[in-house]
């Protein structure tokens, strides 16, 4: 009879499914090991663990790679050289302010080589909010839980008389000084990679629960006994003592940008809290902010995927003000070096992430978001334009004016309370300029896209193609936003007309868009398979597809629906042939689509990520079904190679979160969620303004795939998209799926989401 009873059960919660959190909290599903399993050649992800609260200023990790190495954590890695503060957004991009913690026994060492530690990853635990890792060459525990701002370390160490901890400031100019009296160590680091004012620095503060018995300062790797101060190129210090088996040492680790003393503040943050506060107050914040999603389904490792992309769509851009004494917010201004009131965030380059991160900033977290854009009117104030890619000033990288999306998504999704016509400003300053002194920020070639509709290829500007498919579409982004402002219409038709330039490179022989001379004739030899050159990190069957606000004006290009399906169709039975010569080497984003075996499609790049969703134009929605579902299944897990490329701080996590609802933001701009495949049996969606979105799908599995019917909020539905109002008055969404896929569904054209050639006259 037990036997039986105990069989129902599991049957019931086999049949039934199990909410995510009836065993687990949602940070319990999270794997922050996941995209770490990567190189210079190959990415699957260029992850790291950030150990970090949501949007946190300070992110720390274990260091397995050498100082300045972009790779500093990898998870083929045998050693550890220390516990490092980082602000990395990408191994691309590299850190900034960067300094580490590591203890170690027997004799002071310093040099990162020599003080490296082995480890495994059996005793390793990574959460977002703590991380644990044994050191085997010292037998010391190290364990550390952060707040925003500060860290609170602790160190098990074994029974030593010669037990040290080891502060590296880095290179490139940084001083430490040892405080024995107070058991603190302060400091500064100034090492980065670009993108910062002359007078950068980041302070730290170090305090400790124990006191020293032992102190060196660090001069350039040279060990300076029982001195308490260095300012050096690489300057560090080594504090010790002696311990008793399982003795933990704790250390209160605080920086800020601004000044010792607003280190000293940062670190109040840490209250007087013991450890395991410290790291149950991490698990409740990460709990809140995960918990607004709440999944319900039997498929565990689907279940793990989705927190894990959902940590990791939190994490950027992340908060670079901080709080005074008087409880104001204030920030050191990368841009100007001054210290200024209000919010600045940084580290993310539009490039990537207005595709789908800041969309779903917009419908899950709008408030923080709205102190995103209070921090983007502060940075077009302070430097003269809106940032494209910062890190945390602007940078040189990448192409585009994707400020505009980001921007006038936001407003035209809701969001209010800053200055949005400081914002509108700057948009039709940066439409019109190219930053002096970093190319990537403004518009590169706009002299040219304004008088020729687009940025020719022979005028010696790399990547003409994508920089005007971009701008045709930013144009329309400042296009629907000067129209919600109620802008002239004179000055608004300028950008209504701009953003019809995507015409202009589109090559009716071959179908798709080609580079072009300022003569007016096409790039010549062409082959669409060349990467680089007049595009950016891909080829013209990635480009092609990039015109997200107009794709019924694209389909028309190609000759009608039949032809455009045809089209799309091609990019996956194509073989994965490349022309690598622009490069002169194999780049890892051409590698990791050849070995996908999904022919010329390339998710492990951001430009052709919201093609699949492209179906639901052109009458065949269940291909957009299919091929999300395979996508999702195929290229994305919990695991450490869980990506099929560059993580990109947010993006490409965003676009499987939104993907796993069943919609996604194929055109910031518009109010409209195209339609995919949702993957889990029930998601609830707990929005900010109080209201449930609920979405149903209970039949769902590996093979029910394909939308047969759904309702939302009981009524039958038939569109290919929902729209942000929807959403946001609360909708319960009822899927019924199936393992075929109905080509009756969907196929009218009242039912095919917006596009502005058809939805607008202008």
């Amino acid at each position: 009879m037990k036997r039986i009873s105990i069989y129902l059960f599991l049957t019931f919660l086999c049949v039934f499914g199990i909410k995510a959190n009836d065993s687990k909290s949602p940070v319990d599903y999270v794997n922050p090991l996941v995209g770490t399993q990567s190189k210079h050649s190959l990415s699957n992800g260029n992850t790291y663990p950030a150990i970090a609260m949501p949007w946190g200023m300070n992110f720390w990790m274990p260091q397995t790679g050498k100082m300045g190495d972009g790779w500093s954590y990898s998870y083929d890695a045998d050693k550890i050289r220390g516990f490092k503060q980082t602000h990395q957004p990408s191994p691309w991009i590299n850190d900034y302010g960067q300094f580490s913690i590591m203890p170690t026994t027997g004799k002071p060492i310093f040099n990162e080589n020599e003080r490296a530690s082995w480890f495994s990853h059996k005793a390793e635990v990574a959460n977002p909010y703590y991380y644990r890792v044994y050191l085997a060459d010292y037998d010391v525990v190290t364990e550390f839980a952060p707040s925003e701002r500060a860290v609170m370390f602790r160190f098990t160490f074994p029974e030593s008389n010669n037990s040290f901890v080891t502060i590296d400031a880095f290179d490139k100019g940084s001083y430490v000084k040892v405080i024995p009296e107070e058991n603190k160590i302060i400091g500064y680091t100034t090492k980065n990679s670009g993108g910062v004012p002359d007078n950068f620095k980041n302070y730290f503060v170090i305090i400790f629960d124990k006191p020293f018995t032992y102190v060196s300062a660090v001069a350039d790797n040279k060990i300076l006994e029982k001195q308490t101060e260095a300012k050096a190129d690489h300057s560090g210090a080594i504090i010790g003592f002696s311990t008793k088996k399982g003795e933990k040492v704790h250390a209160r680790i605080a920086s800020s940008f601004i000044s010792p003393e607003q280190a000293e503040l940062n670190l109040k943050e840490l209250g007087n809290n013991d450890f395991e506060t410290v790291k149950a107050n991490g698990k409740k914040t990460w709990n809140e902010v995960l918990g607004k999603i709440d999944v319900e389904d039997n498929n565990i490792d689907n279940l793990r995927t989705f927190y894990s992309c959902l940590y990791r769509s939190l994490l950027f851009p992340r908060k670079f003000h901080e709080v005074d004494a008087n409880g104001k917010i204030i920030h050191y201004s990368p841009y100007n070096g001054q210290i200024l009131p209000g919010y600045m965030f940084t580290d993310t380059g539009f490039w990537d992430t207005f595709r789908s991160l800041f969309p779903f900033l917009n419908l899950m977290y709008p408030s923080i978001n709205t102190q995103m854009q209070e921090g983007l009117v502060n940075t077009y104030k302070e430097s003269g334009f809106l940032p494209e890619w910062a890190s945390p000033g602007h940078r040189d990288c990448m192409v585009g004016n994707n400020s505009a999306s980001v921007v006038a998504d936001a407003y035209l999704k809701g969001l209010r309370g800053y200055d949005i016509e400081t914002l509108y400003k700057a948009l039709l300053h940066g439409a019109e300029n190219v930053h002096p002194k970093v190319g990537s920020t403004g518009r590169l070639g706009h002299e040219f896209y304004n008088k020729l509709g687009y940025v020719p290829y022979n005028v010696g500007i790399n990547e003409s193609a994508a920089r005007t498919l971009e701008y045709a579409y930013n144009d329309w982004t400042i296009y629907k936003l000067g129209k919600e402002l109620n802008r002239p219409e004179k000055e608004i038709q300028v950008f209504a007309k701009r953003a019809m330039n995507y015409k202009n490179l589109f090559d009716h022989e071959t179908k798709l868009m080609r580079g072009r001379n300022e003569d007016g004739t096409f790039q010549s030899p062409f082959n669409p398979l060349k990467w680089g050159d007049a595009f950016t990190e891909g080829n013209s069957w990635h480009y092609t597809w990039s015109v997200f606000h107009d794709p019924q004006g694209l389909i028309n290009l190609m000759g009608g629906k039949k032809e455009f399906n045809t089209m799309m169709d091609s990019v996956f039975i194509m073989p994965p042939l490349f022309d690598d010569s622009y490069y002169g080497t194999v780049i890892h984003e051409i590698r990791e689509m050849q070995i996908m075996n999904m022919g010329q499609y390339a998710h492990g790049n951001q430009p052709i990520q919201h093609m699949v969703y492209l179906y639901n134009y052109s009458g065949e929605p269940w291909k957009a079904q299919y091929w999300t579902r395979e996508i999702m299944d195929k290229l994305y897990s919990a695991t450490p190679d869980g990506y099929c490329g560059d993580e990109d701080n947010g993006q490409t996590s965003a676009w499987y979160v939104f993907s796993a609802l069943g919609f996604y933001t194929v055109c910031p701009g518009t109010d409209e969620y195209v339609l995919g495949s949702p993957l889990f049996k029930k998601v609830t969606l707990h929005l900010e303004n109080g209201k449930q979105v609920i979405i149903n799908a209970p039949n769902n599995n590996k093979d029910n795939i394909y939308i047969s019917s759904m309702t939302v909020n009981g009524q039958p539905y038939s569109k290919n998209y929902l729209t942000h109002e929807q959403l946001l008055n609360g909708a319960v969404i009822d899927y019924k799926m199936s393992s075929t896929p109905n080509k009756e569904r969907g196929t009218e054209v009242n039912d095919f989401p917006y596009s502005f050639s058809k939805d607008e006259k202008f």
